[in-house]
């Protein structure tokens, strides 16, 4: 191990922005099956399924529409 390091030429890390953040969420039983099944089809965890597509909702600013009926 060296005495001293030169740390003038390190960059930021770029995923700093996107660090995630554990919670706990009630979610429907059929949800997290429908996530589950695409996780599944697409090769991808299925939590990190939910966070995409929660991620997108965000990042377009989608607005909810909730009907009563």
């Amino acid at each position: 191990m060296k005495e001293e390091y030169d740390f003038s030429k390190a960059r930021k890390n770029p995923y700093t922005n996107k660090l995630k953040k554990q919670i706990t969420i009630n979610i429907d039983a059929d949800t997290i099956d429908y996530f589950k099944s695409q996780s599944k089809f697409s090769g991808i965890p299925y939590q990190t399924l939910i966070n995409l597509y929660l991620s997108d909702c965000a990042e377009k600013k989608r607005q909810l529409q909730i009907n009563w009926n």
